[in-house]
């Protein structure tokens, strides 16, 4: 409990310095979460990246072992749903935002998915 309390903290730090943001009206305090959900995305999705690649270096290093190929394929598996279920949940949250909101006014120069 406490490793994960403190990973939390390192990795969400970075976004609770969005603390500063000024949540006196709805449209200020929408974009403040908009910003929060843009820095948080990227990090999910390269978790998932991530453990693709994990779940197929294990695969590669299993050599005839059945039982460790079933475990990395498991992983590889749960890999590509992940980063599917992200991009698919980051597109259909974009098309409602665009679809309510307007086109977004943000600029987009790092490449980064956005809502």
């Amino acid at each position: 409990m406490k490793k994960a309390l403190i990973y939390g903290v390192v990795v969400l730090g970075p976004v609770l310095a969005f603390a500063q943001n000024d949540f006196t009206n709805i449209q200020s305090s929408i974009g403040s979460l908009r910003n929060i959900i843009n820095s948080v995305i990227p990090l999910i999705i390269g978790i998932a990246v991530l453990t693709f690649l994990w779940g197929l270096v294990q695969y590669v290093t299993a050599g005839a072992d059945e039982e460790k190929k079933a475990a990395a394929r498991g992983i590889i598996i749960y890999g590509i749903i992940i980063i599917f279920v992200m991009t698919a949940v980051w597109g259909f949250v974009g098309i409602l935002s665009r679809s309510i909101f307007g086109t977004s006014t943000q600029q987009n120069t790092v490449g980064f998915p956005q809502v």
